[in-house]
């Protein structure tokens, strides 16, 4: 299954040289969606199909053509005439084979069975009138499962974000590319399960993707010799723990060695405590100066005083791979010459901001970065030449040359604290472990993201996962990635 994402116009010039062909993605789209139903639903059943004026209206009248030939009670609404030739079509098969529409829905509706929303799709680019809101409002109403065609009416297609009315879906089959915004921002909420239908389409020509959904690979080389010891898989070296926030290097470093890092020094702001009882193998000491390390993490619990300044600089100026987390990337926010320094690093950097701390770097508030989390991302990684892990629902790792990945592992259960730290160590394991950053970064997003999913799926929910429980799941899903990982 493709995993690529296209922009906006690479997908108008996959459609008309379809159509240059003779090839009726519409017809082809159609079909799939009633596929999608016929495996599901049993014949007979209700389907209302809300049909707009452009292609996606088309899509939802060819739909609802297929639905009733195949025995389906099948209803279309449809508020507006369409606007576009292929829909105009659309239309007159539908009716050519019986099929009446609605320009209203009817007062008092009953729930259908199944509603298909082929309102707008990719298509709308404002916010709605107050009709269309109270249309969208009256379908919600109705409580039934909704099928997306393409993207639900109101999500943003490209940048995940909801317009003045959402029609909410429990799954979507998107058509020809994965389109990013059912991803990450508001797209997982409102597009519910995603599914990829290409169309057999005739191909990309010399269009390249803008971005992917991440699947996890670099596994074999994690794969490990039985002639191996310690010093194989690395030494991470963790710098933070400044007085009443020495639980985020712990954090930290209990991950890293989850994650496999043969060897993890703590080096502590606040040096008090001699040993984790808890994960005793983790080597603490006073933070005089960096830690004898392959990889470097700065920035769990680290604190924003000048000792922790000192320390960032020494980082920024050091040889070896770097990642930078909290409290070293708000400190990071406070001085520009740092960010021009870390922008000419020459080893490899990772940063693996939230969206407050990635708005601090960018000069502008979380919600600008929520507007537009691929644009953050891209431009946060342009910047500071750095891959660049934007967290959040579907969390975005985007490279300096501008590529991106898209996660879709994780949810709710990671929102507590202390399971950034905990991604940050599981990282700079990898790190150690001999991946490249932009396999790193995302391998430790993607295994973060499903021991959160183990959790909710174990416990019949997401309430309640601590970061110290994660950090000991880390190891169980990273073997059960590699055992299965084709040799």
């Amino acid at each position: 299954m493709s995993t690529a994402i296209y922009g906006v116009t690479a997908l108008r010039a996959l459609e008309a040289r379809a159509a240059s062909q003779g090839i009726d993605l519409m017809a082809r789209a159609g079909q799939a969606a009633a596929d999608w139903v016929a495996a599901r639903y049993p014949v007979g059943a209700r389907i209302l199909l809300a049909a707009g004026p452009g292609n996606n209206g088309g899509d939802a009248l060819v739909t609802a053509q297929r639905l009733a030939a195949a025995g389906y009670q099948a209803q279309v609404l449809l508020p507006q005439p369409p606007q576009t030739a292929a829909a105009q079509r659309a239309l007159a098969d539908w009716q050519a084979c019986g099929g009446e529409v609605l320009a209203v829905l009817p007062a008092g509706s009953t729930r259908p069975d199944l509603l298909v929303d082929g309102l707008f799709g990719i298509g709308a680019d404002r916010p709605f009138n107050d009709a269309w809101r109270t249309l969208i409002a009256q379908l919600n109403a109705l409580a039934a499962p909704v099928l997306a065609l393409d993207t639900p009416t109101g999500l943003d297609a490209w940048r995940g974000v909801a317009r003045n009315a959402v029609l909410r879906a429990d799954a979507t089959l998107t058509f020809l590319s994965h389109k990013p915004g059912l991803l990450t921002g508001d797209g997982p909420d409102l597009a519910g399960d995603v599914f990829l239908q290409t169309l057999n389409h005739p191909g990309w020509g010399d269009d390249t993707p803008e971005g992917e959904v991440y699947q996890p690979s670099a596994l074999t080389a994690l794969i490990r010799p039985r002639n191996s010891h310690k010093g194989s898989y690395g030494t991470v070296g963790i710098v933070g723990g400044c007085e009443g926030m020495l639980g985020a290097a712990l954090l930290a470093g209990r991950a890293a060695l989850a994650g496999g890092a043969g060897k993890v020094r703590l080096a502590l702001l606040d040096p008090r405590l001699p040993v984790d009882p808890q994960s005793p193998a983790l080597m603490m000491h006073a933070a005089k100066g960096l830690p004898d390390c392959e990889v470097l993490a700065l920035g769990p619990g680290m604190g924003q005083d000048a000792a922790a300044l000192t320390l960032l600089k020494a980082a920024i100026a050091d040889a070896r791979p770097l990642l930078l987390d909290a409290d070293a990337l708000n400190l990071l926010a406070r001085e520009s010459a740092l960010q021009t320094r870390l922008a000419a690093r020459r080893a490899p950097t990772i940063i693996t901001p939230h969206p407050a701390e990635a708005a601090r770097l960018l000069s502008t508030d979380g919600a600008a970065i929520q507007a537009d989390r691929i644009r953050s991302a891209r431009a946060l990684a342009s910047r500071l030449n750095a891959v660049t892990v934007l967290k959040g629902a579907g969390t975005l790792i985007a490279t300096p040359g501008g590529d991106y990945l898209i996660n879709t592992s994780g949810g709710p259960a990671l929102a507590s604290a202390g399971q950034g730290d905990v991604l940050s160590g599981l990282i700079a394991a990898l790190l150690a472990q001999h991946l490249s950053p932009l396999a790193a970064a995302a391998l430790g997003v993607h295994v973060h993201g499903l021991a959160g999913d183990t959790y909710t799926r174990d416990r019949g929910g997401p309430i309640g996962l601590t970061a110290d429980l994660t950090a000991s799941m880390l190891s169980d899903e990273l073997n059960r990635l590699v055992r299965h990982a084709p040799r």
